[in-house]
């Protein structure tokens, strides 16, 4: 036997890795959640590194080949999912509406939940600024967050956090894959246009002031803060005058 053709043993091995690997499409074709490794492993009787490396093999072979879909791992297992790039036929075949959507409200408390786990009700309200209780209720039941323990502190609070149903909507293995809150808060030049408009401006200040200027001068003029100021000299003058030529008539001896 040639030096260069494998032995029955290594052939054995590549039809074991060939079956290893129908078998894992096979399986993940049915699943309804990530598999993980180790479970697969027990499936097909293989060790769970051997199995580790033929799944990731299986998924760069998908990637090179460009094809429709993609073995990933989501939420600690593996599964089939369509490509990113197919994404605007899929959503042409996927009817809008078809599953209930979550509100606002509901995004914005999930957001809170998954940078900031654990966290009670109460500290989400805090930073919502509103009552939380019924959204709360409402992503507990969709399952994407669940009680995850109780905090230390007064009262025990119900601590919150994601799910592996949260990982897996989101296509992510762990939180770790969460975008950085850094990448969604705006540059320094966009801050201080929006400070900019919410400045009074230049003009309207410009105005205020014109306005308010005959104020500050008649504030600073006595004369001015009341009109007849000016008269009563006048008049206690006057006044004294005819005082005087009284006086004096008086004085004067009869005619």
């Amino acid at each position: 036997m040639s030096d260069d053709e494998p032995s029955a043993e290594e052939r054995l091995s590549e039809a074991r890795l060939t079956e290893a690997r129908r078998a894992l499409e096979a399986v993940l074709m049915v699943v309804d959640a990530p598999a993980e490794t180790s479970l697969l492993a027990q499936l097909i009787e293989l060790p769970t590194g051997t199995v580790e490396q033929v799944l990731v093999d299986l998924a760069a072979a998908y990637e090179a080949e460009e094809r429709g879909f993609q073995l990933v791992r989501v939420a600690g297992g593996w599964r089939y999912q369509s490509h990113p790039d197919c994404a605007p036929w899929v959503e042409r075949f996927v009817l809008s509406g078809q599953s209930g959507r979550l509100s606002a409200a509901a995004l914005e408390t999930l957001a809170i939940v998954a940078y900031k786990q654990p966290i009670s009700r109460a500290q989400i309200a805090a930073i919502r600024g509103v009552n939380v209780d019924g959204v709360v209720r409402t992503l507990q039941q969709r399952g994407y967050i669940d009680e995850v323990g109780r905090d230390d502190g007064p009262g025990l609070a119900i601590m919150y956090g994601t799910t592996r149903e949260f990982l897996e909507r989101l296509g992510i293995d762990d939180l770790t894959e969460l975008p950085s809150l850094g990448d969604f808060i705006p540059g320094a030049e966009v801050v201080e246009a929006l400070e900019h408009g919410l400045r009074p401006h230049d003009d309207a200040a410009a105005v205020d002031l014109d306005d308010a200027a005959p104020e500050d001068v008649s504030a600073g003029d006595p004369s001015a803060e009341d009109p007849s100021a000016g008269n009563l000299s006048g008049s206690d003058g006057a006044t004294g005058d005819a005082a005087t030529g009284d006086a004096a008539t008086d004085d004067d001896p009869p005619r």
